[in-house]
């Protein structure tokens, strides 16, 4: 019974660990996404967008340029 249990236990986190660190696990997932996502930060960079001016409440250290 024991062997039996140890058996099916190792199949059962052997097929867990294929869905997640398959192919299409996370690892693979952010692997992919990371060049997307620096070309994004890029073009806001560049292009100042989505950068707000300091209000009374919070303070910035962006600077005109």
């Amino acid at each position: 019974m024991t062997t039996e249990l140890i058996l099916l236990l190792g199949l059962y986190a052997f097929i867990l660990l294929g869905v997640f660190m398959g192919d299409s696990g996370p690892q693979a997932t952010f692997s992919k996404s990371a060049p997307r996502l620096a070309a994004r930060i890029q073009k806001n960079l560049s292009t100042g967008q989505n950068f707000k001016t300091a209000d009374e409440n919070h303070s910035s250290d962006w600077k005109q340029p």
